[in-house]
């Protein structure tokens, strides 16, 4: 059977609506990815910006181990959390961008 116009017209806005739905939340998800990133960006600064006043203001050697030892220790730290917050992040996005195409794929292929 030959599919009608008004069923061409019915299937190309289900994709309209489904493309403009990934698109939203690819914005969504974009904005929050940048926004956690330059969240990152500020705090590892003011990190930085500690550390060295306290190198600078270190009257021995020891001290300015000790202090180098817990900056790096906590950067490594910040890393690690910054890259498992991200991770979560890319993947609930994808998740959700996909969800509208998602359902028209199984929508179509039922059909």
């Amino acid at each position: 059977m030959i599919p009608s116009f008004d069923q061409f017209q019915k299937y190309g806005q289900e994709n309209m609506e489904a493309a403009l739905q990934a698109v939203g939340t690819f914005s969504k998800g974009a904005q929050a990815i940048a926004t956690e990133s330059s969240d990152f960006a500020r705090k590892a600064f003011e990190r930085n910006s500690s550390a060295i006043e306290q190198l600078t203001g270190a009257r021995t050697i020891e001290k300015a181990v000790e202090i180098q030892t817990e900056y790096v220790k906590s950067a490594y730290e910040g890393m690690i959390s910054q890259s498992t917050k991200l991770g979560e992040l890319y993947s609930s996005f994808a998740t959700e961008a996909l969800k509208p195409v998602q359902g028209l794929y199984a929508k179509f292929t039922a059909a």
